[in-house]
């Protein structure tokens, strides 16, 4: 191999500090970190109540709780990611956003104290999408655009 195939020793073998992170990417980091226990915390306590209550469908009460604590697995790891400048912790971090619009419309939809709940959920979604895709967040991540080469 010549000098010009061969890697060079990766510079993020250092400890992450907060100085390397910009303060946006912290934020997205919070967020998705946010969203994620959020998901876990509903998903127990379907479960709880799917199992000591008595609710009309008891299976499908264990199956939905079950469901939000796995979907927390895709948020929480995309804050981790993104708490730790890995780019390719973006993706994950911009599906879960994605997917929690519809959500936070159909929230919106019901007439209940689903509402504010929407609200909160729109306003995350939307925000964590601005910092994600962020020019000062794709450079700390190492993103480059397509047909860019590595400098």
């Amino acid at each position: 191999m010549s000098s010009e195939q061969t890697p060079a020793a990766p510079e993020s073998a250092a400890p992450v500090t907060a100085d390397l992170r910009p303060r946006r990417l912290t934020y997205a980091a919070a967020l998705a970190a946010l969203e994620g226990l959020a998901l876990v915390v509903g998903g127990v306590w379907m479960l709880v109540l799917g199992i000591s209550a008595d609710p009309d469908d008891r299976q499908q009460a264990v199956t939905g709780g079950v469901t939000l604590i796995v979907l927390a697995l895709l948020p929480l790891l995309a804050a981790r990611g993104l708490w730790g400048l890995r780019g390719w912790s973006r993706g994950p971090a911009v599906i879960t956003q994605i997917m929690a619009l519809p959500v936070a419309y159909n929230l919106l939809q019901a007439d209940s104290m689903a509402i504010p709940a929407g609200i909160a959920l729109a306003t995350a979604a939307i925000a964590s999408l601005v910092l994600l895709v962020n020019g000062e967040t794709t450079r700390a991540l190492g993103i480059r655009g397509p047909g860019r080469t590595p400098e």
